[in-house]
């Protein structure tokens, strides 16, 4: 993405916690939509493409935009307070696994044993990088540290914003 939009341009939009702290608000969101190098750009766009195809219809658009809108900066929240150490923050994982999640749950009625099984397979994905780190390579392959929390944090949004989401269409 650097290569697309240049240097100063990641640097203005990346989380990163002390210009967060110093009000550029922006970063809570931008940050999720700059990435370290195009190998880091295409893989997160294979998991949207993947979250697109596995759950295209599973809700609206409307809601689908909604849950993007509000699950990056969920992310980026939970970095500032349990991840202070972080100081900076790029790319769309930990808004993928928000949507994985609430895509899959809300599934759930028209294909559970798949969703049930996507479910679990996230759950141990998340175990594993809570107690070993990132999965082997992908730090090398993405170009960067892989900041694991993201990812759960971004499966915790997906859970909440959907419940949420469930209450507000009933």
């Amino acid at each position: 993405m650097i290569a697309l939009i240049g240097e100063s341009a990641v640097e203005l939009l990346r989380y990163d916690r002390g210009a967060i702290l110093a009000g550029e608000w922006w970063r809570l969101i931008s940050g999720h939509w700059v990435h370290l190098n195009i190998m880091h750009l295409l893989l997160n766009l294979a998991g949207l493409l993947l979250v697109a195809i596995l759950f295209d219809r599973a809700l609206p658009i409307r809601s689908w935009l909604l849950l993007v809108l509000l699950s990056a900066p969920l992310v980026s929240i939970a970095l500032l307070q349990f991840d202070r150490e972080l100081i900076h923050y790029v790319g769309l994982s930990g808004l993928l696994h928000g949507l994985f999640v609430a895509g899959a749950l809300v599934s759930i009625g028209r294909m559970r044993v798949e969703s049930m099984g996507l479910l679990l397979a996230i759950a141990a994905k998340l175990a594993w990088e809570q107690f070993n780190g990132a999965t082997p390579g992908t730090a090398e392959l993405v170009g960067g540290r892989v900041i694991v929390n993201a990812h759960l944090y971004g499966a915790i949004s997906g859970l909440l914003l959907i419940g949420l989401l469930r209450r507000q269409t009933r």
